[in-house]
């Protein structure tokens, strides 16, 4: 248990962005299966579409930390990927 006032400051502040942490990449999860779905239902309009929306998200994730760049890059490389083949 913290026990100065800084360690307590620094749980409030830890817990904030560890809740702005999981909604941002809640998101980043949500705009992958979009595209996914899309590609299954083999909408080739809707996946370009979907995939422009999952690449900002992305993206912004990037820039603010929460995930690493070689892994944005993994994800966008494999989504376009798949929709190139429709």
């Amino acid at each position: 248990m913290a026990n100065t006032a800084q360690a307590k400051k620094r749980i409030r502040q830890s817990n904030k962005s560890r809740v702005r942490n999981m909604s941002q990449k809640t998101k980043f999860r949500s705009s992958i299966k979009k595209v996914l779905k899309s590609i299954s239902d083999r909408d080739k309009d809707k996946s370009k579409e979907y995939f422009k929306e999952a690449t900002s998200v992305i993206d912004k994730l990037v820039a603010k930390g929460l995930i690493h760049k070689n892994k944005a890059s993994r994800h966008k490389s494999r989504l376009n990927k798949q929709i190139k083949t429709l």
